[in-house]
C-alpha cells in the first residue's frame, strides 16, 4: 500500500462483502469454519457463498456468515440456511461448484437440494 487513497479504495472493494457477513436478510447462509471445517475446503466454499450472493444480487434477502463447530466433523464443510418459518436445512461436504447449485436452486428458487443434505448421506 503507497497511499491512504489506495487503502480507501481496498475499503470500499471489500464494503459488500461485510455488509453481506453481517446483513440482515430473511434468510441466514451458515458456513461451519471450525478448524475441522476450515481443513475439508470450507473457506473457499465461504467465500463462493459471498460472490455468488453478491453476483446473484441476493443481498437484500440472505445474510452470509460463519460460525464455529457444527459438530458433524466428517461431513465438512457444513453450511445451514436457516429461513424464518422453516427447518433448517443442512448441507454437507459442500464444493464451491454445490454452491452454484444451492443459490439457483435454493436461494433464488426455495427449492432444497436435496441430494446436497445431511438427510441423503
Amino acid at each position: 500500500m503507497k497511499s491512504l487513497a489506495e487503502l480507501k479504495a481496498i475499503k470500499d472493494r471489500m464494503k459488500d462483502k461485510v455488509i453481506l457477513r453481517e446483513g440482515s436478510g430473511d434468510v441466514r447462509v451458515v458456513v461451519g469454519m471450525a478448524t475441522c471445517g476450515i481443513a475439508a475446503g470450507a473457506r473457499p466454499v465461504l467465500n463462493a457463498f459471498v460472490e455468488g450472493v453478491t453476483a446473484a444480487k441476493l443481498t437484500d434477502k440472505v445474510t452470509v456468515s460463519q460460525t464455529g463447530c457444527i459438530g458433524l466433523c466428517q461431513l465438512e464443510p457444513i453450511v445451514e440456511v436457516h429461513e424464518a418459518g422453516k427447518e433448517k436445512v443442512t448441507y454437507v461436504k459442500m464444493t464451491p461448484e454445490k454452491v452454484e447449485t444451492v443459490i439457483e436452486k435454493h436461494l433464488k428458487n426455495g427449492k432444497v437440494v436435496t441430494e446436497f443434505t445431511v438427510a441423503d448421506v
